[in-house]
């Protein structure tokens, strides 16, 4: 079995809680999701135990959770899975392992915000909560949150692959959005806390609405127009300037436009990750194509 490799079981988990944390062993536990880094198991109604399985970076994600959100949370608007004790790495599974709260709601990939003035000044607010400066030893992006620039290439690379797959209906429409993003003056306010990862598969819906943001492995410091991208992906259409009004402090338009640019990116990485879904290649997820392509209409279409 290799480092991603390891496959588990209910019973497997409740022998690793058995061994470390006896007094939660006796409660039910079920599969919960498999995401791109961890595997989740719901534990009892209100706990669940996240095991690293896809990805080598999954230790140093769960170890920056566990360290850095019991801080962060307090302040949040809404429910985010807090971690509550933290296995070690043994012989029965050889990678560090988390339990956390249990944050209740469908992934907005599957069922996507339709209350839209309510979702948008839901999520400015989760957003002005977190978004405080960090101290200078918070971490930074894997990689993400470089400066618009810096990821020319790769807008590049993006587009022309997804245009020559049929995914991109106007090229050079998107293109320009891109263009107006990178000749955005840059952040020089300081390194605000950033989620890192609001892709609709980790920001949680109830009743049409949002009600829960998880999976907060790519926590960083940087520029909030990263997050403030996750307007267009998330939101349904006209949404946008209702979430633009209601987060705090208003942002300027230079922030504006570094969070189109940023959500090009993330669009980029939906319409492909969506069309491997669609085509049953490795790694793919259909729902995440129609949000995507949704979010670039909408850049598209706000195009100044």
């Amino acid at each position: 079995m290799t480092h991603n490799e390891i496959e588990m079981t209910a019973e497997s988990v409740r022998e690793l809680l058995r061994d470390q944390h006896p007094d939660l062993a006796d409660h039910p536990v079920r599969l919960g999701a498999r995401g791109w880094d961890n595997q989740l198991w719901r534990l009892g109604d209100d706990l669940a135990v996240r095991l690293p399985w896809a990805t080598e970076s999954a230790d140093a994600l769960l170890h920056k959770e566990y360290h850095w959100l019991p801080t962060l949370a307090p302040r949040l608007p809404l429910p985010v899975p807090v971690p509550q004790r933290f296995g070690q790495p043994s012989e029965r599974f050889p990678r560090p392992w988390i339990v956390t709260t249990w944050v209740p709601g469908e992934p907005a990939d599957r069922a996507p915000v339709t209350r839209a003035a309510e979702a948008a000044t839901t999520l400015a607010a989760f957003l002005t909560a977190l978004h405080r400066p960090a101290p200078e030893h918070a971490p930074t992006g894997r990689d993400r949150g470089a400066p618009l620039g810096d990821r020319s290439g790769l807008f590049a690379e993006q587009l022309a692959s997804a245009t020559a797959l049929g995914l991109i209906p106007d090229p050079d429409a998107v293109r320009a959005v891109w263009d107006d993003a990178v000749a955005a003056p840059a952040w020089t306010g300081p390194a605000m806390w950033l989620h890192g990862d609001l892709h609709p598969a980790n920001v949680l819906t109830a009743n049409g609405t949002i009600c829960g943001v998880i999976d907060f492995g790519d926590l960083f410091a940087g520029d909030p127009a990263f997050d403030l991208a996750a307007a267009w992906i998330l939101l349904p259409d006209g949404a946008t300037d209702r979430f633009h009004d209601a987060y705090r402090p208003t942002p300027d338009a230079a922030t504006l436009r570094r969070a189109r640019g940023y959500a090009v990116l993330r669009a980029f990485a939906g319409i492909f990750i969506g069309d491997a879904g669609v085509h049953g290649r490795a790694g793919g997820k259909p729902t995440w194509g129609p949000p995507a392509h949704a979010a670039l209409r909408r850049l598209i279409a706000t195009q100044h």
